[in-house]
C-alpha cells in the first residue's frame, strides 16, 4: 500500500501523530523542533517512497524549514502518523537534497 500524502495532512491538522523516541532524540541533537516536523510534511515534497515498510507505509520528506533543509521520515498508521526520524541533510550524501549522490560520488 502507498503512502497518502492528503491522509498525512490530516492526521498532522488533527494532532493526530507519534513522534518516536528516536526521532525525539534527533530532534534535540540537531535542533529541530516538532513545528519544523509538521513543516515538512505539510509544505514539503515525498523525494522517497517506503510503501513495503510494515507495519505502516512511510516515505522520505524534503523541505526547507527555519531556514535550512530538512529531511523527516514519516508513516501512515491507520489512524495517525509516526514520525521515524528526522535530520539534516548532509551535501556529501544529496543532491539538491533531493536526490542520493552514488557511494562512489564526490
Amino acid at each position: 500500500m502507498s503512502l497518502n500524502h492528503n491522509h498525512l495532512k490530516h492526521f498532522l491538522t488533527e494532532d493526530a501523530f507519534i513522534i518516536s523516541n528516536h526521532a525525539r532524540v534527533r530532534m534535540f541533537q540537531r535542533n529541530i523542533s516538532t513545528e519544523d516536523i509538521i513543516e515538512v510534511i505539510l509544505q514539503g515534497q515525498i523525494i522517497e517512497d517506503y510503501s513495503d515498510d510494515e507495519p505502516c507505509p512511510s516515505a522520505l520528506f524534503f523541505a526547507n524549514s527555519g531556514g535550512r533543509a530538512c529531511h523527516v521520515v514519516a508513516a501512515e498508521c491507520e489512524d495517525h502518523v509516526r514520525i521515524i526520524t528526522v535530520y539534516i541533510p548532509e551535501n556529501d550524501k544529496w543532491i539538491d537534497y533531493i536526490v542520493r549522490r552514488e557511494q562512489n560520488e564526490t
